[in-house]
């Protein structure tokens, strides 16, 4: 009998710019590469998306192109991308971030709004390894097609690309493997339908399975958040009848992983590089603005007004724990900004009856909310903080009485108020009200930092 052919594929996701394991990751895949090319084995490298988050300033800095970068270092041999890096970037920055590649960027799924694919863009990638093997990778973004829309690219239903990939490797490929940017529960379900693939590497939702899963004749792996795993499926394939015969998956623990050297310097390298970028000055403060979470905040309050004027709404509210600090007098810079709200946290405005928004309001004051810890969403902070108003008065002095006023005058039940408010509002199940609201309008790609660095150019920008 001939020697099985061996492939390994090594896999990270989900990395959001946590680069303190960055170091470690180029390491092991590198080192890897080495002893599996040694060996006569097969090697590939995937990255399954959200390695870039703004939160970080090399990536804020460079608009994801440092992570390009990064990827390449590594040797990477294709990626998909995911939400951070589609939809919280301008549509010329994303279209240009992966000028530099060496890799390929496989979304099938993926398109310009007049139906073509952008050139740096495939919907799969075959490959042939030395024994003559084809595999056959391909990728999937997760189906965010409004914002995508906002933003000028069209997103269509990944299983019906899939469906469409499937077709053309039939009978072109021996092995078929998945790069998933879609979440574990669409990763079971595609496994369910579609046995043909033999192995889906996901993402999204942040999962992580130590030895995989396998889901019919499919074998999911994933490697969880921020770099803390990466993960090693291993195929055994037999040359003769190109099939694969086994597969097992595993995850490398970074924390115990073997220090890269000069990490330390490495990771604040990357820190101090993005730093130098977003040194640009967007204003001189005469007086500090303070920020807090529990008490009155004047640079809150200036946000929330922003917010309100930008969106051209009745009314807005935000909630304090948005701003991570306080703005010191003198030069403020982009740095500054990012670093106080670094959330990839978008505008939006919803159309609520006088009724709803009263409800709304009402949840507003629950005592739960202050110093409940938030993650996702596109929140990057800690606890929510109290609840900034701008136009809105609540005044409950009377006991089992509650005022309301819009714009100094009394809330009408009836009347239709357009509310300005962070798009977190209205994924998460804070606010019933807000879900049901039929009317909601988002505003990409501009940032709640960008409106606050509009408005402090403005008043402060001499």
């Amino acid at each position: 009998m001939s020697c099985l052919e061996v492939l390994h594929i090594y896999h990270t996701n989900d990395l959001h710019s946590h680069f303190e394991h960055w170091p470690r990751i180029h390491q092991l895949v590198t080192e890897r590469r080495n002893w599996h090319e040694q060996e006569g084995d097969e090697y590939l490298l995937f990255d399954i998306g959200d390695h870039m988050d703004r939160w970080h300033p090399f990536s804020d800095g460079t608009r994801g192109k440092g992570n390009c970068q990064l990827l390449n270092d590594a040797g990477y041999d294709a990626v998909t991308f995911g939400n951070n890096e589609g939809i919280t970037l301008a549509y010329e920055d994303l279209d240009s971030m992966y000028n530099q590649r060496k890799f390929e960027v496989l979304a099938a799924n993926f398109y310009k709004k007049d139906g073509t694919r952008p050139e740096w863009v495939k919907p799969f990638k075959l490959y042939t390894t030395k024994k003559g093997t084809r595999v056959g990778v391909i990728g999937l973004t997760v189906n965010f097609s409004h914002f995508y829309r906002l933003l000028g690219w069209k997103v269509n239903d990944p299983l019906e690309e899939l469906q469409l990939c499937l077709d053309e490797l039939k009978g072109n490929a021996d092995v078929i493997i998945l790069l998933s940017h879609l979440g574990i529960h669409e990763d079971e379900r595609m496994a369910e339908m579609y046995p043909q693939i033999d192995l889906i590497l996901g993402a999204h939702t942040h999962h992580i399975l130590h030895e995989g899963k396998l889901v019919r004749n499919t074998l999911l792996g994933a490697a969880g958040k921020f770099g803390g795993y990466t993960g090693h499926a291993v195929l055994e394939i037999d040359p003769t009848s190109r099939k694969v015969i086994s597969k097992k998956a595993q995850l490398y623990n970074m924390l115990k992983s073997e220090p890269a050297t000069n990490e330390e310097e490495q990771i604040k390298s990357l820190y101090t590089k993005g730093k130098k970028i977003l040194e640009k000055k967007v204003a001189y403060l005469p007086q500090p603005l303070p920020a807090e979470h529990f008490a009155d905040s004047p640079l809150a309050n200036l946000l929330c007004k922003t917010l309100k004027e930008w969106c051209d709404a009745d009314c807005a509210f935000i909630n304090a724990g948005l701003l991570l600090d306080s703005l010191k007098k003198g030069k403020v810079t982009e740095f500054d900004l990012l670093s106080i709200c670094p959330h990839p946290i978008n505008p939006c405005t919803v159309e609520l009856t006088g009724s709803e928004l009263k409800e709304v309001l009402l949840q507003t004051r629950d005592e739960k909310w202050p110093h409940l810890q938030v993650k996702g969403l596109g929140f990057r902070g800690t606890v929510l903080g109290n609840f900034i108003y701008d136009e809105i008065e609540i005044n409950s002095d009377k006991p089992n009485s509650v005022m309301i006023k819009i714009k100094n005058e009394p809330l009408e039940p009836k009347k239709t108020y357009r509310v300005a408010l962070p798009d977190m509002f209205t994924f998460g199940r804070f606010f019933p009200a807000i879900n049901r609201a039929e009317k909601k309008v988002y505003f990409l790609p501009e940032l709640l930092r960008d409106l606050l660095k509009d408005k402090l150019l403005e008043v402060y920008g001499q």
